[in-house]
């Protein structure tokens, strides 16, 4: 049981360190192209469907992926992630 007075903290309000910092915003971008993917294949599945119940394992699956690809999206904009850098390598770098 949570103590009424208890503090709950963000995990991204944290201060990272420039290095750390870097680190976090290439798993986000990593975690937001996993979910990506994740949402497609299940897109492709639900396409696929054939049959009442395996449609509506699709349809959860589906909706399920495409609202964690939009936490991630969230995640990587509170951290202001530039896309452009990691498509052109410079956090790589």
């Amino acid at each position: 049981m949570r103590k009424k007075n208890a503090e709950i903290r963000d995990p991204l309000s944290v201060t990272l360190k420039p290095d750390q910092e870097d680190s976090y915003k290439r798993m986000l971008y990593h975690e937001v192209n996993k979910a990506r993917k994740e949402w497609e294949w299940a897109y492709t599945a639900f396409q696929e469907a054939v049959g009442q119940d395996n449609i509506d394992v699709a349809i959860y699956t589906l909706e399920a992926a495409e609202r964690r690809y939009q936490i991630e999206l969230k995640r990587a904009k509170q951290a202001n992630v530039s896309w452009d850098a990691f498509q052109y390598g410079s956090y790589f770098d």
